[in-house]
């Protein structure tokens, strides 16, 4: 495997930048932080830390994703798509082995992206991808309403079954000034007009509404200073993890989850954006730059980061330019922690709990027309998916919708893998061949293979020995063959060795360069004997009749 270059997307864009590339990078980066400010704070709690995790969180690895990454506009930070997984770690191991759970999944990025798996990450099915995406907007819109409904609850549970028995508990202590409060700015966020948008985002607004409101009129809900104590100015010196060998066997599978979940967030990112600004972006080395921003970010008690697909719509839509943009996002949240944390303690949960049920609410795909134009086995492997990872565990829906998106692939390919037999009638067939006026051979029968012949339809092979009882000699063209794999060869040599028992000779022919490659580098070449792998039906043809006249069989 050839070693991978290391080269930002960030290097490229450093050449010829001037001034009229700094203002746009920087007033599109003021606006995508004014995004951003909210939504991690909110990501924060829901996943279970406290809210200035999210904020260290975009402002370090928003900066290094941006800085070492493959893609040009991508803006990096805590998301959605994680809370349900990092609240369930946070909730079985605790915050500390959430940070080394973090660095891991780092780890395993960067990993994949050294090992050329950037590609291969994009192809999940996205029935899928749809599947789970739907699943954890379920999940972010059942967590939210403990603070949305000012709920006594004093921590909720993890797993679906757990947390609606415990909001049905205490349903009827519902909180009234907070039901109010987090209604109106839904509304608020939902209906704001898209024309003020780009000057000022909704969550932000109703952030800032909100916390107005609280100060003002003293409302009696709870805040972030009344729950948390606040958050902290400037960022925390860098600490050691607390890593407990003996948990490292039980972390390995949430860091994978955590990891899998971050390569396809962030290179469906890399696509969106490439699809709205005709770019290219490097699968590999954002999963590299990806990884590394993961790896640091715990060390400052940050949480798992991807590509967010929102704030990159919005920096491509405030104007950015080049990778500096999400860096200036990065540093004018660095600004917000230094110079107006103090103000946070006033901001209500109800307001953060708004936006992450506008978040759930916007983050799925709830047009269930869609299905009725999907194959009726994507539908099953959307309805899978989004089943298991509601009411168990991300992990188990991924492995298993996978599985099943697998399994259908398979029989849908081996349904396409054929053998059309060749009779005499097919006239203009062998006029293209320079054999018109002439049949197929008296004893010979010939056959043209379609499709893939690998493991899911190697039995196929079958048919010929059904199809032609009486031929001598048995001629497969090749050209329309796709797909041969091992399973596939080893069908071959078996029907090459039960015609030659029976007297009879294999002939192949017209075998595309990737396949030939396979066929003469595997033993069936010469097995099947010389002059019984030929270029093209007519040689094949004439290689029967030579067979036919002189009586041999070879192999």
């Amino acid at each position: 495997m050839p070693a991978i270059a290391f080269r930002p997307r960030l290097l490229d864009a450093l050449r010829g930048y001037n001034r009229a590339l700094l203002r746009a990078d920087l007033m599109a980066g003021v606006t995508v932080g004014i995004v951003a400010l909210p939504l991690a704070m909110a990501f924060a709690i829901a996943s279970g830390v406290p809210p200035q995790a999210g904020i260290f969180t975009a402002v370090i690895a928003g900066a290094l994703a941006a800085a070492l990454g493959g893609t040009r506009l991508c803006v990096t930070g805590p998301t959605g798509a994680f809370i349900v997984i990092l609240y369930g770690i946070v909730s079985k191991y605790g915050v500390a082995n959430l940070l080394i759970c973090t660095f891991m999944a780092g780890a395993m990025l960067v990993l994949m992206g050294v090992c050329r798996l950037g590609q291969v990450i994009r192809f999940f099915p996205m029935p899928l991808i749809t599947g789970f995406t739907n699943g954890i907007a379920v999940l972010i819109f059942l967590t939210q309403l403990k603070d949305f409904f000012g709920l006594p609850i004093a921590k909720m549970p993890s797993g679906f079954f757990a947390v609606i028995a415990e909001l049905s508990r205490h349903f009827s202590g519902l909180h009234w000034p907070t039901t109010l409060l987090s209604s109106a700015l839904l509304l608020l966020i939902l209906l704001w007009p898209r024309r003020l948008n780009r000057l000022l985002p909704s969550p932000f607004a109703a952030l800032v509404l909100a916390t107005l409101a609280t100060m003002l009129f003293d409302l009696p809900v709870a805040t972030l200073g009344s729950r948390f104590g606040g958050i902290p100015q400037g960022l925390p010196a860098p600490a050691g993890l607390d890593l407990n060998p003996a948990h490292l066997s039980d972390l390995l599978a949430p860091a994978f989850t955590i990891a899998l979940l971050g390569a396809i967030e962030s290179l469906l990112c890399a696509v969106v954006v490439d699809s709205l600004t005709a770019d290219r972006h490097d699968a590999n080395q954002e999963l590299i730059g990806q990884g590394i921003a993961n790896m640091v970010v715990p060390f400052f008690g940050g949480i798992p980061a991807t590509g967010a697909v929102v704030r990159s719509v919005t920096n491509i839509g405030n104007g950015a330019r080049t990778p500096l943009a999400a860096v200036f996002h990065a540093a004018l949240l660095l600004l917000v922690l230094l110079l107006a944390a103090p103000l946070a303690a006033h901001v209500p949960l109800a307001a953060l709990a708004a936006i992450l049920v506008s978040v759930a609410l916007k983050m799925g795909d709830w047009d269930i027309r869609k299905a009725r134009q999907f194959p009726r086995h994507d539908t099953l492997v959307l309805v899978v998916t989004f089943v298991l990872t509601v009411a168990f565990d991300l992990t188990v829906a991924v492995e298993i919708g996978l599985l099943m998106a697998a399994v259908f692939f398979i029989r849908s390919m081996a349904s396409h893998t054929g053998f059309r037999r060749l009779l005499p009638e097919h006239a203009q067939l062998f006029e293209r061949h320079s054999i018109a006026g002439k049949s197929v051979p008296d004893g010979c029968a010939a056959f043209r293979v379609e499709g893939a012949l690998f493991f899911g339809a190697a039995d196929s092979v079958d048919i010929i020995l059904r199809e032609a009882p009486r031929a001598r000699a048995v001629i497969l063209q090749l050209h329309r063959l796709v797909l041969l794999d091992t399973s596939g060869l080893l069908a071959l040599e078996a029907l090459r060795a039960r015609l030659a028992e029976q007297g009879k000779t294999l002939i192949l022919c017209g075998a595309a360069d990737e396949v030939m490659a396979m066929l003469e580098g595997s033993r069936l070449a010469e097995r099947l004997g010389e002059g019984n792998l030929q270029p093209d039906l007519t040689s094949a043809l004439r290689r029967a009749e030579a067979v036919l006249t002189d009586g041999v069989v070879w192999g």
